[in-house]
């Protein structure tokens, strides 16, 4: 008998995983998800409870588009969608717990971008999603601190918190200005993620989504004039329209840390463009749809693995339990 080659037990496994993946599952550790529900209430006492709509990035508009892979995406990982375009689900929102805040709120900022790329329908739901925000900051680096971050949010003490966690105050200082459109502005996957290519060789890398136009912002006079839906009016602007956004992959060199979100790799490091977007309509039912849709932080698609940052298993927790609620609600 010929000895099976990887791309043959690649396949195989691919179509174990169709044939036996049903919906995205909890994590096993039991004081991940004890965590994920603390973080979930923690938010409903930041942003009030808002019942149908998700704790963070509430406000939000989902869109079904194409994503197309470079010639470089197949060397760097054997994931069928690094291999073949592939269908997505994509979802851009404004910050905070809050269904109505205006687009023209600077606390609308940081913008949010999932993606969701479609690998099969039929006989079972197969997917990989990724994740990003218009910021390369983040809080928090564990478990601990995003629970303390966002209870210091929720108790008025987050003078306090700041001036003893580095990277929270970070986080809250950067800048973040409001994006002139849909399609002018840049995401950052926090989380480091390990690709596998067809020879076994390992990359970690972070995902960046830069817009093919170019980055622009508001001023502040420019945002005053603006009506407080400007930024999800301006779908219009980039519905089949070709590519809209870049899917690049920053490369980790030797030493550079993976297991930790709020430390951020050299602006030096390789950035290797593995496909783009590009979108061609609304999703019909929109409100109902990002209602049902549970974005995962967990890759669970061969040739692509998680780092072993501990966040990636919180946000997948903290998310599963708020999808759940909401579609509950």
């Amino acid at each position: 008998m010929p000895q099976r080659t990887e791309i043959d037990r690649v396949s195989h496994t691919l179509e174990k995983r169709k044939r036996n993946i049903i919906e995205m599952p909890l994590p096993s550790n039991p004081e991940t998800v004890d965590v994920g529900t603390q973080l979930v209430d923690i938010l409903h006492k930041v942003f009030g409870p808002q019942p149908g709509f998700r704790p963070a990035h509430a406000k939000g508009l989902l869109l079904k588009g194409r994503f197309t892979p470079t010639p470089e995406a197949s060397t760097l990982s054997i994931a069928q969608h690094f291999q073949q375009e592939t269908p997505i689900l994509a979802r851009f929102s404004n910050a905070t717990g809050l269904p109505k805040i205006p687009d023209t709120d600077p606390n609308a900022n940081p913008r949010g971008l999932a993606i969701r790329f479609i690998l099969a329908e039929s006989p079972r739901h197969l997917h990989t999603d990724i994740i990003t925000h218009s910021t390369p900051f983040f809080p928090a680096k564990d478990e601990s601190n995003a629970v303390s971050f966002f209870t210091a949010l929720a108790n008025g003490s987050i003078k306090e918190h700041l001036s003893t966690h580095i990277s929270a105050r970070e986080f809250i200082e950067a800048a973040k200005p409001s994006p002139r459109s849909l399609g002018s502005e840049q995401f950052f996957g926090i989380n480091a993620f390990k690709l596998v290519s067809a020879d076994g060789g390992e990359t970690f890398i972070r995902y960046r989504i830069i817009p093919r136009q170019g980055v622009s912002y508001l001023s502040s006079e420019e945002l005053e004039k603006l009506d407080e839906s400007y930024f999800f009016d301006s779908v219009t602007d980039i519905l089949g329209q070709g590519p809209i956004f870049d899917i690049v992959v920053q490369i980790a060199e030797e030493g550079d840390v993976t297991d930790n979100c709020t430390i951020r790799w050299p602006e030096t490091r390789k950035l290797v463009k593995i496909g783009m977007i590009s979108f061609d309509r609304v999703v019909d039912d929109n409100a109902a749809e990002q209602k049902k849709i549970i974005f995962d932080p967990v890759p669970r698609v061969v040739g692509i693995e998680p780092s072993d940052d501990p966040l990636i298993d919180v946000r997948a927790a903290l998310y599963l339990i708020s999808g759940r609620e909401r579609r509950a609600a």
